[in-house]
């Protein structure tokens, strides 16, 4: 059964009814381009084939009420709650999500309530943006059922990019998480087969093909199930460096720096702000090198770069962890091309990039190294490039 079956038959067992539509969003992995997206960079992410589902009717009342489908079967119902009356700070939990939408969408005119039930199969915690499937999958569905869709022909349908930037601002002023703008976009831009280079200052984007499969490799997926949070004060607390860095520089943001001019320009800072400006110049670079790689069919040969990325964010950025560090150095002792953390770090998932054919050894190689120091086991799948966000029936 998919998640939008389980969504749809949950929805009307609780509200005795058919919903009216169901819509669903991906989780992501981001190949490469870390913490760049909130210092205006470039990122290269692609859906993963796991979703969040919403199914959804309008209610008269303007309500919101919403449960969520567990793995257990049972239904977990936030309080209902008038969408006139939402502000920041009111829902808290998981339920501050969903809110924290409905809410930014009331200041597009968005005001009618609905019944909305969840379920989906995106590991949450796992820096694979569960969260964020989750809002956009919301948003969706809210849109849809006030008839603006952004795949409809009305002159008020907003694009995906707009909702990806009202998704952001639920996620900044809502839920109190001062992410970027990488996740949203992702869960509701990318297709299939194909990994999104977005420069995020400009909203250009380009769908780069991706298919592994044809190359003999495979982007294996380590969930260390060390669950992470970008509501702790770590990822704020570099977000708030970046943009103190780029104010004593002078420049809007810090993908201004030029990676040829670097090495003078750690100077003019403060001990403690040149790694995290390090980081974001050589990252962003990362990712230019990584995209001219992929359009020359050289797939095989990014994995250096996933690599220089993993080091720069332990060591530069210092956003890794135990769990993330042994997965990734399990990975490269049993012949991965690379391998690096993703997500914004402090636990969550690594990825490497695998031979087919050393799959079997890299699992058993990841599987031994949490074995030795008695961490619980973590989950492994091959991520496939997917489809974006978007309505199921």
């Amino acid at each position: 059964m998919t998640t939008a079956d389980r969504a749809a038959a949950a929805f009307q067992q609780v509200y005795d009814r058919v919903p009216t539509g169901i819509w669903s969003a991906p989780g992501r992995v981001n190949l490469i381009g870390e913490h760049t997206d909130y210092n205006d960079g470039f990122v290269l992410p692609f859906a993963l084939p796991y979703r969040i589902a919403v199914a959804a009717a309008p209610r008269e009342d303007g309500v919101l009420a919403v449960g969520t489908l567990g793995v257990d079967g049972n239904v977990q119902h936030a309080d209902p709650f008038p969408i006139a009356d939402l502000e920041p700070g009111l829902v808290s939990g998981w339920a501050a999500y969903p809110s924290g939408v409905a809410w930014v969408l009331r200041s597009q005119g968005i005001t009618g309530g609905a019944d909305l039930m969840v379920a989906g199969d995106v590991p949450a915690g796992a820096g694979l943006s569960s969260s964020h499937a989750l809002e956009c999958a919301v948003a969706l569905a809210l849109l849809g059922l006030a008839g603006r869709s952004p795949d409809g022909d009305e002159a008020s349908s907003p694009t995906r990019q707009e909702i990806a930037r009202w998704v952001q601002r639920s996620e900044n002023d809502f839920v109190g998480a001062p992410t970027g703008l990488l996740d949203q976009t992702a869960s509701l831009c990318c297709v299939e087969a194909h990994a999104l280079f977005l420069d995020v200052r400009s909203g250009k984007s380009e769908q780069v093909h991706f298919d592994a499969a044809a190359e003999g490799l495979e982007v294996l997926v380590v969930d260390t199930r060390a669950s992470h949070s970008h509501t702790d004060g770590g990822y704020g607390a570099r977000r708030a460096g970046c943009e103190r860095a780029a104010e004593i520089l002078g420049v809007p943001a810090l993908r201004d720096v030029e990676i040829t001019e670097l090495t003078e320009t750690l100077t003019r800072l403060p001990e403690d702000l040149r790694p995290l400006v390090r980081h974001v110049v050589t990252e962003n670079d990362r990712v230019l090198q990584t995209v001219d790689l992929l359009r020359a069919t050289r797939l095989g040969d990014i994995g250096p770069l996933l690599s220089a990325s993993h080091a720069s964010l332990r060591d530069d950025y210092r956003v890794s962890c135990l769990e993330l560090d042994i997965a990734v150095d399990a990975a490269m002792a049993a012949g991965a091309l690379g391998a690096r953390m993703v997500g914004g770090g402090f636990g969550g998932s690594a990825i490497a990039l695998v031979p087919v054919d050393l799959h079997s050894a890299v699992e058993k190689s990841v599987y031994a190294a949490f074995a030795e120091r008695s961490l619980p086991k973590p989950r492994l799948f091959t991520a496939v490039p997917s489809a974006g966000a978007g309505q199921d029936r």
